[in-house]
């Protein structure tokens, strides 16, 4: 889907047509209608990198079961912190997805939200102990209220009978479950604010238009030149600002763009495998995410976990993923991406994070050097009956994570995601990766923060923004009567449990 009106006077340019640009792009359209909005896209359509279904783990992240979040202190105590964080920051997504379905730019939510119990389950007598410390500190937060626990198989066996059945029963075990946990399909909702973008906020999206360079002029105005990949014709786009939503490529578009905060940047691509069942009978008997433990050394992407995916109204499983190693960028990327995007500045943070992180390329060539069949042994963990002829392997969706230079370290390993800016805040830059789609119209709100602050006042944006995202300047951490109304207001919308 392509137009072609005003095309030399947009104000704006996103780059990617993923869940991170149409959001800001949406977002940014209802509070100003008069702006114009462009689009670019290398591929053929909208999700086709992180943010298509099968790429992702759909995973409404609320940090109700992914136990990264939530690390075990040196004390003993159980550090729950990010957790709420991220937990809050996909109540923004709930308040804006709400919106949208009021405002009937999207007719039915469930066309890419449902409920799905977020379940976190562990083995052994020391991982279980720290599951009901974990579960001790969240159940007090009313962030977390309902979340429920149980070490007995029986119990357990009703939230989830497949990681139970066939399981030695000597076994210590534990769980965790959070009813009002949800599975996404980002790639629907993505074409769902595409849609909406153009057909009733009258943006422009160029597909096939891979962006080559970023070049600011004089008068702080930016030209971006896109090459068409089928005719290959070059273009010149003007914007007052450009936003790079391009996932793993954002790293190569933000070198080019040669602003200073750019500087030093490099990107670590971790590729990923899911094991998947599309078989009625073993998906009707699942209707959870089920998280585990984290191998030491791992990415927060590489959490095992057993998932219910709900995709264009059908059910099926997915586990892993198994993490990998790939020079690419891009799934539809290419294997020279990471050579081509060291730097003399971005080298001496990449060395640091080789020497400091070691435990991550350890277990990266561990993964790469596992056969089939242990992969397959690590799906039996989680579901102790699986036969090898109902599953498939999949290929899962590139994530580049971030490196950032450090002046004591020389480089840092990040493992979110980071929002950089120009000094002028004429051009925004996200790299990273999870949460990533869960928490975009969290990442949309800062955005708006920092490149149009200006325009959030009580006689301009503020008003209609406080209507699509009613928590903007509350703090639902510590405000709980607050959170416990959005979220009954927003479930209600969303037809969420």
């Amino acid at each position: 889907m392509t137009t072609s009106k005003n095309v030399d006077k947009k104000e704006i340019v996103l780059i990617g047509a993923g869940i991170m640009s149409t959001t800001l792009g949406v977002l940014l359209k209802e509070l100003e209608p008069s702006l114009s909005i462009t689009i670019l896209e290398t591929l053929s359509d909208c999700a086709q990198e992180s943010s298509n279904a099968w790429n992702n783990a759909g995973t409404g992240h609320a940090a109700n079961c992914e136990l990264n979040y939530t690390p075990l202190l040196p004390s003993g105590d159980v550090d729950i912190s990010k957790a709420l964080e991220v937990n809050v920051e996909f109540d923004v997504s709930r308040q804006f997805w709400s919106y949208l379905v009021k405002t009937q730019a999207i007719n039915n939510p469930k066309d890419f939200i449902n409920s799905c119990p977020h379940m976190s389950f562990v083995w052994g007598a020391e991982h279980a102990a720290f599951l009901r410390k974990r579960f001790e500190k969240m159940s007090q937060h009313h962030c977390y209220e309902g979340m429920s626990y149980s070490d007995e198989s029986q119990e357990i066996s009703t939230w989830a009978p497949l990681i139970m059945e066939g399981r030695d029963r000597s076994q210590p075990i534990a769980a965790t479950r959070m009813l009002t946990g949800t599975d996404v399909d980002y790639g629907s909702l993505t074409h769902l604010l595409i849609s909406h973008l153009v057909n009733k906020l009258d943006a422009n999206v160029f597909y096939n238009h891979k962006v080559t360079d970023l070049k600011k002029d004089t008068n702080n105005c930016w030209t971006i030149t896109a090459k068409n990949t089928v005719t290959h014709e070059l273009s010149d786009f003007k914007a007052d600002f450009v936003f790079i939503g391009a996932g793993g490529n954002a790293i190569e578009l933000l070198q080019k763009s040669e602003i200073a905060e750019g500087r030093g940047y490099a990107g670590f691509p971790v590729s990923g495998i899911w094991l998947r069942s599309d078989l009625p009978e073993l998906a009707e008997r699942h209707h959870a995410k089920v998280y585990g433990l984290a191998p030491q050394g791992s990415p927060p992407m590489s959490v095992p976990h057993l998932d219910t995916r709900i995709i264009s109204g059908e059910k099926s499983l997915l586990f892993g993923p198994y993490a990998g190693f790939s020079t690419k960028f891009l799934k539809h990327g290419s294997y020279a991406d990471l050579f081509t995007s060291l730097t003399a500045q971005n080298i001496r943070p990449l060395l640091a994070v080789a020497r400091d992180d070691w435990q991550l390329s350890e277990y990266l060539i561990s993964q790469v050097l596992q056969s089939a069949a242990h992969q397959f042994e690590m799906l039996q963990q989680f579901f102790p009956l699986a036969k090898k002829h109902d599953w498939q392997e999949a290929v899962a969706g590139q994530r580049v994570q971030i490196i950032k230079p450090d002046d004591e370290r020389g480089g840092i390993l990040e493992f979110g995601t980071e929002i950089i800016s120009s000094e002028d805040n004429s051009l925004v830059a996200l790299l990273g990766a999870s949460p990533g789609a869960s928490t975009a119209a969290f990442i949309a709100q800062n955005v708006l923060k920092k490149a149009f602050g200006k325009n959030l006042t009580h006689d301009g944006w503020l008003p209609k923004l406080e209507k699509i995202l009613p928590s903007y300047g509350i703090d639902l951490i510590a405000d709980g009567d607050a959170c416990r109304s959005l979220r009954k207001e927003t479930a209600s919308i969303l037809q969420l449990s």
